[in-house]
C-alpha cells in the first residue's frame, strides 16, 4: 500500500516537472550546461583595457622636430636635429611676460620628459604606442602664434600656418590617429588664437583650452576637452602668515589691466567708469610690463578682493594671479568655464557677479562692503590650501597644475574609447 502511495507521488512530481520545463518557467540549462551562460569571446577586437583609478595615465608623446616646440625657445640651429631629452630640456626663459601665461604646452611636455625619482605623476610617458592610453602632440601652438603670428598679418604668420599644416599631415598619416580619429590625442591650445588656421580639423581630439570663447560648439565642448588655468604671471605668495589678514589688506577691491577688450570683455570699460571715486578701490588701466607686474603683485597681496572681469574671451590670467596671491577673486563673466571644476568648488573661495549685476552703480561695492569677515577668512584659508593646484613647475609635484591636468585628461579617455568602439560596429554613425 505504501509503495503505491510513493509511486503515485513520484509520478505526480514528474508530471509537474515536465510541465514546468515545457512552459519555460524552469530552465535546466544552467544546471546541466553551465558553459552556455558565458558569452563567446569576440574573435576580432581586443578586450577593452579599463583605466585604473589609481594608476597614472600612460601617454605616448609624438617625436616632433624641435621647430615645433623647443626650437621656439632655444634658437640653437646646431641642435635642430637633436632629440629633446630631460638632459637638454631648456628652462622657460625669464622675462617672457605675457607669453608665460600661455606656456601650458611647455609644462605638459616637461612633465613627460622628467625621469627623476620622487615625483608623483598623474601622467607617465610610454615609448611603445601600443601601451598608451592617450597620445600627446607636443606642438607649441600658443607659442607659435606669439612668436610668428601675433600681429595676425605680419609675414611671419606664414611660419605659424605652415607648422600647423605639417602637424596635420603628420597626424593624418599616423595609424594611431587613424585608429581613433584623433579622439585619444591631447593637443594644447590655450591661446585664443592658437592653431587658428586649421583647428577645425582637430575637433575630435582632447583639446587643452583656457576657455571656449573662440571655439564653436561643433569643435570644442566641456564633455571632451579640458579647461586649463593660465600660468600665473605674478609671484606666488608663499609667506602669507599675518595674524589678521582681513585688516592688513587695506584695499577692498583691486584691478590693474587693459580696459580695451572685445566681446564680453567690454564690461571692463563700463566698470572703469563705475568704480572711480572710491578711496579703498584700486582700478587702473595698464599693460603688462615688468614694472606693472611687480605693482600688481604688491596690489593683490594688499587687497581683500581682486576683480576678474572677462577679457577678450571669458577668462584671463588675472584670476590665477589672484588665487596665488590669496586675494579672493571677484569673477564677472557670464560664460566662464573653470579648471578642474569636477574636483574644485570655486564658490568656496570666489565671489561671482553677472555682467548686469556688476554694472549697476554701487551694487557690487555694497555687496563687498557687507561681506562678513568670518566668511572672507574662510575663503582666504581655502585659497592657501588650493593654490598649489595652479602652480606649473618642473619637476612636477603632487596635485600641481600639470598633474591636475593629466588627471582631467584621464577622465576624458573613457568617452573617447566609447566613441572608437561604437564607430567600429555602427553601419549608420550616430543614428540616434
Amino acid at each position: 500500500m505504501y509503495g503505491k502511495v510513493i509511486l503515485s507521488i513520484i509520478f505526480i512530481l514528474l508530471i509537474l516537472l515536465t510541465y514546468a520545463i515545457f512552459i519555460g518557467s524552469l530552465d535546466m540549462k544552467p544546471y546541466f550546461y553551465p558553459l552556455l551562460q558565458q558569452p563567446p569571446p569576440s574573435p576580432s577586437l581586443p578586450a577593452v583595457r579599463p583605466l585604473s583609478a589609481c594608476k597614472p595615465l600612460k601617454i605616448y608623446m609624438y617625436d616632433l622636430p624641435r621647430r615645433f616646440h623647443m626650437g621656439m625657445i632655444d634658437h640653437n640651429a646646431s641642435a635642430e636635429n637633436e632629440p629633446v631629452t630631460a638632459e637638454n630640456f631648456p628652462a622657460w626663459p625669464g622675462g617672457s611676460g605675457l607669453r608665460r601665461q600661455h606656456s601650458v604646452e611647455y609644462w605638459l611636455m616637461a612633465s613627460l620628459l622628467y625621469e627623476g625619482s620622487g615625483a608623483v605623476k598623474e601622467g607617465v610617458r610610454v615609448l611603445d604606442p601600443e601601451l598608451a592610453d592617450a597620445f600627446f602632440v607636443p606642438f607649441f601652438s600658443s607659442l607659435s602664434f606669439n612668436s610668428h603670428g601675433h600681429l595676425m598679418t605680419d609675414p611671419e604668420t606664414e611660419i605659424d600656418r605652415q607648422l600647423q599644416v605639417d602637424v596635420i599631415d603628420m597626424l593624418y598619416q599616423s595609424k594611431y590617429w587613424q585608429r581613433s580619429g584623433g579622439r585619444d590625442h591631447v593637443i594644447p591650445m590655450t591661446h585664443p588664437n592658437a592653431f587658428r588656421f586649421l583647428r577645425q580639423q582637430l575637433n575630435a581630439s582632447i583639446l587643452i583650452v583656457a576657455d571656449f570663447g573662440r571655439y564653436p560648439r561643433s569643435m570644442s565642448t566641456l564633455s571632451k576637452d579640458v579647461v586649463s588655468p593660465y600660468v600665473h604671471i605674478v609671484d606666488s605668495f608663499t609667506d602669507d602668515n599675518v595674524s589678521d589678514p582681513f585688516e592688513s589688506r587695506t584695499t577692498l577691491l583691486f584691478f590693474r589691466g587693459n580696459t580695451v577688450r572685445k566681446d564680453e570683455g567690454k564690461v571692463r570699460a563700463k566698470l572703469a567708469k563705475i568704480l572711480v571715486g572710491y578711496d579703498d578701490i584700486h582700478f587702473e588701466q595698464s599693460s603688462a610690463t615688468a614694472e606693472t607686474i611687480k605693482a600688481s603683485t604688491e596690489g593683490m597681496r594688499s587687497s581683500k578682493f581682486c576683480l576678474h572681469p572677462a577679457g577678450d574671451t571669458p577668462s584671463s590670467c588675472r584670476l590665477f594671479d589672484a588665487i596665488v596671491s590669496h586675494c579672493v577673486p571677484v569673477i564677472v563673466s557670464d560664460q566662464i568655464e573653470l579648471p578642474y571644476e569636477n574636483e574644485v568648488d570655486y564658490s568656496q573661495f570666489s565671489v561671482f557677479f553677472s555682467v548686469n549685476e556688476s554694472i549697476q552703480p554701487d551694487y557690487m561695492i555694497d555687496q563687498l562692503r557687507q561681506f562678513p569677515k568670518a566668511r572672507w577668512l574662510d575663503m582666504w584659508t581655502h585659497l592657501k590650501n588650493i593654490s598649489h593646484h595652479f602652480e606649473f613647475q618642473y619637476p612636477p609635484k603632487k596635485e600641481d597644475a600639470v598633474n591636475m591636468l593629466w588627471r582631467q585628461v584621464k577622465h576624458k579617455i573613457p568617452r573617447a574609447q566609447l566613441a572608437v568602439h561604437r564607430n567600429r560596429r555602427l553601419k549608420i554613425p550616430d543614428w540616434w
